[in-house]
């Protein structure tokens, strides 16, 4: 079923006990018949997972801004969008002082690659810049291309979590699976804060590679710079 494409590259496989049952055989022969299948680089397994299709996953670069859909297109993979909610409504106690602004446009979407959920992301922007917006808009291009600002640049945190039961839900794990959470304030070119975004990744589904150039050797103080 792996061969004929029956179960995706990166998709989870039915659980152990699951094939068990399917099969009629035990959970022990079906842990040796994963063990060959991994063994000729057709599976994987991650503890928290279980057992999933082998896939390469996504690389996400971040030397510079730019969007999910970049990653999936540069990594071969066919990127949609489908849209959870869409709601004008007053910011959290976060957001808005992030925003600088009491009311916003939340929108929270699941990012598909070859329609299969990739990751959960929720934006928000100050209504003021979000009001012009419609679902059919933010379905169909990326906050970077609608705005009409000049971007700057942004600041992103990831950090390790488990899958709440929503986003388990969302992008077909099991429940408390691990998960990449990144958070994201995007600048325009004054340096204030136009969108905040929290995105959820599958922690097999991808990596992020950061560039670090070797500092230049200097006499000059930490924060300081010569001068002629």
């Amino acid at each position: 079923r792996v061969v004929a494409g029956q179960f995706l590259a990166g998709r989870l496989l039915p659980s152990e006990a699951d094939l068990s049952a399917e099969f009629s055989v035990s959970r022990v022969t079906v842990r040796r018949a994963l063990e060959v299948l991994r063994d000729e680089g057709l599976v994987s397994a991650k503890q928290g997972f279980g057992w999933f299709v082998a896939a390469e996953p996504v690389t996400q670069t971040l030397g510079r801004l730019g969007t999910i859909e970049e990653q999936m297109v540069a990594s071969g993979l066919q990127p949609a969008r489908k849209i959870i909610d869409f709601a004008f409504e007053k910011a959290s106690r976060k957001v808005a002082k992030l925003l600088g602004c009491e009311q916003v446009l939340r929108v929270k979407r699941v990012n598909m690659a070859d329609d299969h959920p990739f990751a959960v992301v929720t934006v928000w922007c100050s209504f003021d810049l979000g009001k012009h917006l419609s679902r059919h808009d933010v379905e169909h291009s990326s906050f970077y291309n609608l705005l009409k600002v000049n971007l700057g640049g942004a600041t992103q945190t990831i950090g390790a979590d488990a899958a709440t039961t929503t986003e388990a839900q969302l992008l077909e794990i099991p429940v408390g699976s691990p998960v990449l959470s990144c958070d994201r304030v995007t600048q325009d070119i004054s340096g204030k804060a136009v969108l905040v975004s929290h995105h959820v990744f599958p922690a097999h589904r991808t990596n992020f590679v950061v560039d670090l150039p070797a500092v230049t050797a200097s006499i000059a103080p930490t924060g300081l710079r010569l001068v002629d």
